[in-house]
């Protein structure tokens, strides 16, 4: 909680509410599988933009290739914003039609 002061220049009066704050959400940043970007390009990918090790990153990526998608990580919504932008950047700097998406963290929706 939080205090928020409020001036009454009628009465001249000065009162304190208190305000709830609410935390940022977080959302998801997911990878999605397509049948041209070869798989090392994504390995690739997840290590540069998501800082994953080659093992982890690997198992992202055959995740991925077998159900569809995959979480690369979690981040407020500027950061996950960002690597949504970087993915699909680099994607497309190197012909691939590679993408990401990002949605609200179960949970944390208003």
């Amino acid at each position: 909680m939080s205090d928020i002061f409020r001036f009454d220049t009628e009465e001249q009066t000065l009162t304190k509410e208190k305000i709830k704050l609410k935390k940022p959400s977080k959302y998801r940043v997911i990878i999605l599988n397509d049948d041209f970007t070869p798989m090392e390009f994504v390995v690739w990918i997840l290590q540069m933009v998501f800082h994953r090790s080659r093992a982890e990153s690997q198992q992202i990526m055959l995740k991925a290739h077998i159900t569809g998608k995959a979480l690369c990580g979690v981040y407020s919504h500027d950061v996950a914003r960002t690597k949504v932008a970087q993915v699909q950047q680099l994607a497309e700097q190197h012909g691939y039609p590679l993408h990401c998406t990002m949605e609200v963290e179960e949970g944390e929706e208003s």
